[in-house]
C-alpha cells in the first residue's frame, strides 16, 4: 500500500517538481497526517522543493487549543518545518463556510509565487461535495465539486489524494501506526456535511460498494463539460469585447448587441464567465435580474444588482461596476501645486497633459445645475455638454470637475471640455479601475 500511494503521489506531483516549496496543509486529522507522512517519506528519496507545513487555528473550540502541539510534535519527528496561523472566523449563517473563507484567506496571504498547497481532501470527501451540491440545487460547475489544481493567490493549491479512498488513508495510518486529532465538530450531525458523511454516504456505499468511486467519475465527466462550456463561453466573449470610446474608464464592458442573438443558455453561460472572478453569481431564480437589464427599453437606466457590483447598461454595452465604484467620492479638494498630479481620495488620479497653468484649483463634482463657458459657444449647461458627449450616466458622479475662482475651467478626458481651449494643455483623469485602487 505504502507504495502503492508513494508511486500515486509521484505521479500526480512530477508536473510540480520545479516549484519553489511544496507547502502542506496540515490540521492534524488522519487525512492530513498521512499526505504529511507520505510527503516527508518521499523528501528522503526524492530531490523534491523544501517541504514545510501550516497548521490553521480557527479558535472555534477548546479542544483545538491542544491541537497546533500536537501538529508542531509530529513535524518535529517528520523533520518538516511548521507554521502555525490562528485567524479569525467571522459570525456567520454558516460557521463552516466562514472557517472554509478564514483558512483559505490565510493560505493566500502565506503562499509566495509559484508555491504549492498541497490539501488532503480523499475521494469521499469529493463523494460527499458532490451530494452537498446537488441538495443545493448548483450547476455543471459546482457539481464538478473539487477540482485537483486551481490558481490560489500568488500559487497553486493541488489535491493529490482525490482518487484515494477513507478506507485507504485510514489503512495506511493504521500500518505505519500514526497518531492524529479528531475535531469533535466532526460528530455533529446538524452540520450538513456531517449529515452526508455519517447517515447518507454509508447508506449509498452498503447498496452500492463502488458508490464513492461512481461518483468521482461523475464529477470527472461534469469537470469535462464545464470546460466545453468554458470554451464557448470564451468563443462567445471574444464577439463581444469591442472597443469603446471610453477606455479610459478602465471598467469591463461587453457589447450587448452580439450577446442578444445568443440563446438565452449561451448568454448565461458567457456571462457566467465574465461575471465568475468578478462577483458571487446569483441563483438560477435571480437570473431575472438579466433579464430585466437585457430587454430594458433603450434611453432607460436599468441596473441588475449584485453581491459585490452592479451591472449597467449604457452605449449599447453592459458594464460591471464593482461595488467601491458606488461609493461617492470626497467632496472638495484643494489642488495647490497644478505641476504635481492629484490623488483623488478613492478617486484615481487627476494631472495635466501639457504644461499646468498657474494658480490654485479646487476639484469638485458634480451637484446639478453647473454652468461651463466654451469660446465661441458661451455659457452651457454641463448637462447637456455631458450628454453630447455621450458619457454614461453612472460616471458623471464620479467625474472630476476643475475649478478656478468658482469657474468650471475644465472636465478632463472629454475633447472640447477638457481645457484646450484655455491654453496648450488638456486635463487628464486616470480613472480607478478596481476595488483596490478605491479602498
Amino acid at each position: 500500500m505504502k507504495q502503492h500511494l508513494r508511486d500515486l503521489l509521484l505521479t500526480v506531483l512530477t508536473p510540480w517538481r520545479s516549484a519553489p516549496a511544496w507547502r502542506i496543509a496540515f490540521s492534524g486529522g488522519l487525512d492530513s497526517t498521512v499526505l504529511l507522512h507520505l510527503l516527508a517519506d518521499l523528501a528522503t528519496r526524492e530531490a523534491i522543493p523544501p517541504l514545510s507545513a501550516i497548521h490553521i487555528h480557527h479558535g472555534l473550540q477548546a479542544a483545538a487549543d491542544a491541537w497546533p502541539e500536537h501538529c508542531a510534535e509530529v513535524c518535529r519527528l517528520l523533520g518538516v518545518p511548521l507554521d502555525v496561523i490562528r485567524v479569525h472566523v467571522q459570525p456567520g449563517a454558516s460557521i463552516e463556510q466562514a472557517a472554509r473563507d478564514a483558512r483559505y484567506a490565510a493560505f493566500i496571504h502565506l503562499l509566495a509565487a509559484g508555491e504549492l498547497l498541497l490539501t488532503a481532501q480523499h475521494r469521499d470527501d469529493q463523494a460527499e461535495t458532490l451530494l452537498f451540491r446537488l441538495m443545493r440545487g448548483t450547476g455543471v460547475r459546482g457539481l464538478a465539486a473539487m477540482p485537483e489544481q486551481r490558481t490560489l493567490g500568488k500559487g497553486k493549491l493541488l489535491r493529490p489524494l482525490l482518487s484515494v479512498s477513507r478506507a485507504t488513508l485510514e489503512a495506511y495510518a493504521t500500518e505505519h501506526s500514526l497518531r492524529w486529532v479528531e475535531d469533535p465538530s466532526n460528530a455533529d450531525s446538524q452540520f450538513s456535511r456531517n449529515y452526508l458523511r455519517q447517515h447518507i454516504l454509508p447508506s449509498l456505499t452498503a447498496r452500492w460498494p463502488q458508490a464513492t468511486a461512481s461518483m468521482a467519475r461523475t464529477t470527472a465527466h461534469l469537470a469535462e463539460a464545464q470546460g466545453l462550456l468554458d470554451e464557448l463561453a470564451l468563443q462567445d466573449l471574444a464577439q463581444l469585447d469591442s472597443p469603446t470610446e471610453f477606455a479610459w474608464l478602465g471598467l469591463l464592458s461587453l457589447e450587448l448587441a452580439p450577446l442578444r442573438t445568443l440563446s438565452a443558455a449561451r448568454q448565461r453561460n458567457a456571462l457566467r464567465h465574465w461575471l465568475a472572478p468578478l462577483t458571487r453569481l446569483p441563483d438560477s431564480e435571480h437570473w431575472v435580474g438579466w433579464d430585466s437589464l437585457r430587454d430594458a427599453r433603450d434611453g432607460s437606466q436599468p441596473i441588475w444588482c449584485l453581491t459585490d457590483g452592479e451591472l449597467h447598461r449604457a452605449n449599447g454595452r453592459i458594464w460591471w461596476l464593482p461595488a467601491a465604484w458606488l461609493q461617492p467620492p470626497a467632496a472638495v479638494t484643494v489642488w495647490h501645486d497644478p505641476r504635481h498630479t492629484l490623488a483623488l481620495a478613492g478617486n484615481g488620479q487627476l494631472g495635466f497633459n501639457g504644461e499646468a497653468p498657474a494658480g490654485e484649483f479646487h476639484v469638485r463634482y458634480r451637484q446639478g445645475g453647473e454652468v461651463m463657458h466654451l469660446p465661441g459657444r458661451g455659457h452651457r449647461d454641463l448637462k447637456r455638454l455631458l450628454n453630447e458627449s455621450g458619457l454614461p450616466v453612472f460616471v458623471r458622479g464620479r467625474l472630476p470637475l476643475l475649478y478656478q475662482d468658482d469657474q468650471l475651467l475644465a472636465v478632463p478626458n472629454l475633447p472640447g471640455l477638457d481645457g484646450t481651449a484655455h491654453g496648450d494643455w488638456r486635463l487628464h483623469w486616470i480613472a480607478p479601475t478596481n476595488d483596490q485602487s478605491l479602498s
